[in-house]
């Protein structure tokens, strides 16, 4: 299934999935309420449904094959959410090598283009702090848990957070967590996985210069309304044949910025979740970023964003999340 969640007109949310290639919207309980003539508590919500469990998860599923058309939504009659917003629990991992070998080479060209003599400040600087974390990345996973109350969905816009004047997009995909659960070995992971979607996690690259000497990790570049956005729907782990083996592709008003593939983790999920797990309670919907790919973010580009741009992250399977980012308004004080 790709299971969305979705407001109507009056503002009220629903459980619903897509169908007919994303262009509709199934209600889940509208279905529910046409097929068996009373409404189900565990259809109220995607997280209600992933914490009914694996019953609750086959009943929706037939409620999809059926869809009664009477409760069928064209895509652009209803405003689109993230998936589960906001989740229990997330945290965005590091997972893909390339992109923090290529970002701190970056932000070494960055700083070095500030000096009078670019290409001799280049050349002196020591690598020796990358190459701890380097170190410490392919010695064990790493994550920071994000401001879960700041996740958004596709028809949600960025808003320019007012301390940065430097705004970058990441391209990630991420998997949500299906049962309770705690101590997980690797070899049973994957049936603590009900599905995944597209996160873009949206990063003031000014603020995270300042604040990673602190070595606690992103703070306020990554911590401020609208900063986490995820959809455009939860896809369910029996329609991917192969999670460790998608295109992913981001493009800025169309111009392709960076591709890459969830090939090249050098941690899987299952691996994250194992690690997490030790002496820890899993809650069922808590989300697990997978960090960012490599070429995927405009950093690596020596780019940043716009006011106005529109991102478009692509996960082979998962969809395409597009996102637009705003300035926010300025109040004019009365004459």
């Amino acid at each position: 299934m790709r299971l969305v969640t979705y407001s109507d007109a009056q503002g009220v949310q629903h459980a619903g999935a897509f169908i007919d290639q994303d262009t509709a919207i199934l209600s889940l309980q509208a279905a529910q309420r046409e097929l068996h003539g009373a409404t189900s508590p565990s259809l109220s919500s995607v997280l209600s449904l992933i914490e009914a469990g694996d019953e609750a998860m086959a009943h929706a599923r037939s409620l999809v094959e059926r869809a009664p058309r009477v409760a069928v939504l064209l895509r652009h009659q209803v405003h689109l959410h993230a998936p589960i917003q906001p989740p229990p629990q997330m945290r965005d991992c590091s997972c893909f090598e390339l992109h923090l070998r290529q970002s701190f080479a970056a932000a070494r060209k960055i700083r070095a283009l500030q000096t009078p003599d670019p290409e001799a400040t280049l050349a002196a600087m020591s690598t020796k702090a990358d190459e701890r974390v380097i170190a410490t990345f392919n010695r064990q996973p790493i994550y920071y848990k994000c401001n879960r109350f700041a996740v958004i969905g596709p028809d949600d816009d960025v808003v320019w957070p007012s301390f940065s004047k430097a705004l970058d997009f990441e391209l990630e995909f991420g998997c949500y967590i299906g049962r309770k659960t705690k101590d997980v070995a690797k070899a049973d992971a994957r049936k603590h996985i009900v599905g995944y979607t597209i996160f873009n996690d949206i990063s003031a690259r000014d603020a995270q210069a300042l604040e990673m000497s602190g070595m606690l990790g992103p703070a306020k570049s990554k911590d401020f309304d609208t900063a986490n956005v995820m959809g455009p729907c939860l896809v369910t782990t029996d329609e991917l044949e192969d999670p460790y083996n998608l295109t992913m592709i981001a493009r800025v008003n169309g111009e392709e910025w960076g591709r890459g593939s969830t090939s090249t983790m050098r941690w899987t999920f299952e691996d994250v979740i194992e690690h997490i797990s030790r002496s820890e309670t899993l809650y069922p919907g808590e989300f697990l970023g997978s960090g960012t790919v490599g070429n995927g973010c405009g950093l690596e580009q020596l780019r940043n964003l716009k006011a106005n741009d529109v991102v478009e992250l692509e996960v082979q399977g998962l969809g395409i999340l597009r996102t637009r980012i705003t300035r926010p308004q300025r109040v004019t004080a009365p004459a």
